[in-house]
């Protein structure tokens, strides 16, 4: 996901600022969706990992085909809600009427992506849960370059064909998701070592999609909380002049696809222990949580780095911008340098404890963090302070700098009391 926008944002940048805006809020509201059903998968990926660790093929079919029917029945449920309310939505999220034409014609494409997200990433967690991380891989590598040749095409034109703008890239990405998606379903009909046939009565599946459910569902809500927070970030952020607002919606898919990488990380950690769980073999728990975490700081600080450098050349990347709004990308250089190091710290944490059953927890320390004390202090700064886009900016790494520590408690204490019995807890099938 964050590897579209990022390519839709390079891709739609020389059409200026206005259209930058527009994209910025549609991809914001689609981001929302998308971020609720890639939670929801990586909930039902911890309960398949826990069914290969178990070895029961039973359990891991009913664990595929319960996850796929809830993340699909997500997805119709906000296909609909886009479909109707969208002129509404979009005029409550931006009073000018310059965007609202540009933003109507990105989401009337983008909102289908909803679909085709549900069924990609619960294939995607079935193979994770397998160890087969090559494959998802692959379907990326795939999707990538035709999203990036296809919304070039359909924005910008080619020969004779003049492009349609920001709404080609919208439909690239739809186009490319549905290549990937395709790959996907071949993958699972022709490898062997993938069994998922469904052999159970309508009664105990409807029971096993309960169960699945009340798993996942705090992880949704938890990303659900952490969405709706980006999002108020976002409206914050839309309040600073257009200059301001336009830095951040193009730094924003660098920082969420370079700390993919930390996330990514996080989840095959999560997966080696819901494993372990599934296997009881737990005897080197502690050990691999402590290597996972060693991991995740490195790969934060290469991040960083990484960070680092494309602040010296962010400029050539987005070329014929205003010159404040280079002076803005400057500005928050620091900050989006500093910021992944912290949350891939939390990150990890964050995915351990959802392994260990600790998601209730996990949710109360990212909702003191965001919503009880940084979004208060964002708006503060904005509306009460008319503060500048530095600390305006600057909440997003405090936030996560409040958390580290609590994380970390939960975290030991979590894994000193873990034993056998709340293992078998976590095995509800």
């Amino acid at each position: 996901m964050q590897s579209m926008l990022m390519i839709d944002t390079l891709l739609v940048s020389p059409l200026g600022e206005i259209p930058l805006a527009a994209m910025g809020i549609a991809t914001t509201i689609i981001a929302f969706i998308l971020g609720i059903q890639m939670a929801l998968a990586n909930g039902t990926q911890l309960v398949l990992s826990r069914a290969v660790g178990s070895g029961i093929k039973s359990s891991l079919a009913k664990a595929f085909w319960a996850g796929l029917a809830i993340n699909i029945a997500v997805a119709l449920f906000f296909l609909a809600l886009l479909s109707i309310f969208e002129q509404s939505l979009i005029q409550a999220l931006t009073e000018d009427k310059s965007l609202h034409l540009q933003i109507s014609s990105y989401l009337d494409f983008s909102k289908y992506l909803v679909i085709f997200t549900a069924l990609t990433q619960v294939i995607i967690a079935l193979f994770n849960g397998l160890g087969r991380t090559n494959i998802p891989f692959k379907g990326y590598l795939i999707e990538l370059p035709i999203n990036a040749i296809l919304s070039y095409v359909l924005i910008h034109g080619v020969a004779s064909f003049g492009g349609i703008g920001v709404e080609g890239a919208a439909l690239g990405s739809l186009i490319a998701i549905t290549i990937r998606l395709i790959y996907l379903m071949l993958c699972v009909h022709y490898d062997a070592n993938v069994t998922i046939k469904l052999q159970t009565t309508k009664t105990l599946f409807l029971t096993n999609i309960k169960n699945h459910f009340i798993e996942i569902f705090p992880v949704a809500a938890n990303v659900v909380m952490l969405s709706i927070g980006a999002t108020i970030y976002q409206l914050l952020y839309s309040q600073l002049n257009i200059n301001a607002y336009v830095a951040i919606t193009l730094i924003m898919p660098w920082i969420r696809a370079g700390t993919q990488f930390i996330t990514a990380w996080a989840h095959s950690s999560a997966i080696t222990i819901s494993q372990a769980i599934g296997s009881k073999k737990m005897n080197d728990l502690t050990k691999n949580v402590n290597v996972s975490i060693d991991i995740a700081v490195g790969i934060s600080f290469v991040c960083a780095l990484f960070f680092f450098g494309l602040s010296f050349i962010i400029s050539g990347v987005y070329s014929d911008l205003d010159p404040s709004t280079y002076h803005a990308l400057s500005v928050i250089a620091p900050l989006y340098i500093f910021l992944p190091i912290v949350r891939g710290y939390n990150t990890v944490h964050g995915h351990v404890l959802r392994a260990l059953g600790k998601t209730t927890d996990v949710f109360k320390i990212n909702f003191t963090g965001q919503w009880i004390i940084s979004i208060p202090l964002c708006a503060l700064i904005i509306f009460g302070f008319d503060g500048s886009i530095f600390w305006a900016f600057a909440i997003q790494p405090f936030e996560e700098v409040v958390k580290a520590l609590p994380f970390r408690h939960l975290a030991r204490k979590s894994l000193k009391e873990f034993d056998m019995q709340k293992a078998s807890k976590l095995m509800y099938d």
